[in-house]
């Protein structure tokens, strides 16, 4: 029992798979942040286009 207690603290798997669990995660919170600064911007964009082109005449624009 104590060969296996010593060998499981010096297996080091799960850390690894901890490691890449929360490299994981943080990718996908970076990803959220620039999504959602991405999508404000986006929209801010898209009302000044709408607001241009509804104040637009093709009869009278050259």
């Amino acid at each position: 029992m104590i060969k296996f207690i010593k060998n499981f603290r010096k297996d080091e798997a799960g850390a690894v798979t901890v490691d890449w669990v929360v490299l994981t995660a943080a990718v996908v919170g970076l990803s959220a942040a620039a999504y959602t600064s991405i999508k404000s911007g986006a929209t801010g964009l898209t009302a000044n286009v709408a607001t241009y082109m509804s104040e637009q005449n093709p009869s009278t624009t050259k």
